[in-house]
């Protein structure tokens, strides 16, 4: 047994691990998991600063899963995964004793299980928005800025819709990621896979369109353009530098043209993970076909995708009302 930690620290140790050995994605989840789970020892007067982590066991894991009831199940499991993940690092290392087949029992038995849920948007609502920002007239304005704004969240949205990326994936994307004669780019996605992406002539245009517009930004910038983000920040505090936009800087970008097209109400109904589900649903419904929609999607279970392959309420009613009402 190696010199005992604080909590915080163990808590340091391994996220450093996971920093070094996992996506940035993974990382920003699992320090949210345990930052989490610091609050739990804090309400339970545990500084973690303070507290050696073989002062603690296995059973804090039943705080946590107490404290995690007023979220989604999917968050608990989440959650819970990492600090499962937590306790085998200290195992592994030593750092504290961990009776892990009991852990995984407690989980098991305590925590929920997330249903099965239908994938639900408004895909009316992002027909709509689409329809919206593909009208290039309007982005006529002699303010630069502004201009580049309009430009660069039309190429984003339509690229969401027509790829089916992740809000993460596209914010990381490069110029020299995309291949411009095939339309095509190579990312490294979820699990730290590596894929192909297609890009549509509709997203190729809006791109180049943006790109063209911030063509003199670019060339100012003195460095190389493969390089540079394909989605820069076009903001005060980005000046005139290239600076690739952020997660958050996406979800903004939505909000503000959903409120800007379908108004205030709409806010939070249509999100980015929203045109990924507009994606499959279009493939589905172009082909039938649940091969190619979970390869497009880049879905590791076809289960998954399976959820998508249903229709509408409103579908459903329509059939009904075909079949069944003529006179």
């Amino acid at each position: 047994m190696i010199k005992s930690l604080s909590i915080q620290s163990a808590i340091n140790s391994y996220l450093e691990t996971v920093k070094n050995a996992r996506s940035k994605n993974t990382f920003e989840t699992y320090s949210y998991a345990l930052r989490f789970f610091k609050q739990v020892l804090e309400v339970r007067n545990i500084s973690p600063d303070d507290t050696e982590i073989d002062e603690i066991n296995e059973d804090s894991v039943t705080w946590m899963i107490s404290a995690l009831k007023v979220y989604a199940p999917t968050t608990e499991r989440l959650y819970l995964s990492a600090l499962n993940n937590f306790y085998e690092y200290l195992a592994a290392e030593r750092v504290a004793e961990v009776n892990l087949p009991r852990l995984k029992l407690l989980i098991r038995q305590r925590a929920r299980r997330p249903g099965q849920r239908l994938p639900q948007f408004p895909r009316e609502d992002v027909d709509t928005v689409l329809k919206a920002v593909d009208d290039y007239t309007q982005y006529a304005t002699n303010d630069e800025k502004e201009r580049l704004r309009a430009l660069r969240d039309r190429a984003f949205i339509i690229t969401l819709a027509d790829t089916g990326l992740r809000v993460h994936e596209i914010c990381e994307l490069r110029r020299g990621d995309v291949d411009w004669n095939e339309g095509r780019a190579v990312i490294i996605g979820k699990g730290d896979k590596q894929a192909v992406i297609r890009f549509s002539t509709r997203s190729m245009r809006a791109l180049k369109d943006y790109l063209g517009t911030r063509q003199k930004l670019d060339g100012a910038s003195r460095l190389p353009l493969p390089s540079l983000p394909l989605f820069a920040r076009h903001d005060k505090g980005a000046g005139k530098k290239i600076k690739p936009i952020s997660t958050a800087t996406g979800r903004n970008i939505i909000n503000e043209r959903v409120r800007q097209i379908l108004g205030e109400e709409a806010v939070g109904k249509i999100t980015p993970h929203s045109f990924r589900h507009y994606f499959v649903t279009t493939v589905l419904r172009a082909t039938g076909n649940l091969k190619m929609a979970q390869k497009l999607a880049r879905h590791s279970n076809i289960a998954v995708t399976q959820r998508y392959a249903h229709l509408s309420d409103d579908e459903l009613d329509r059939g009904y009302a075909e079949i069944f009402d003529k006179k």
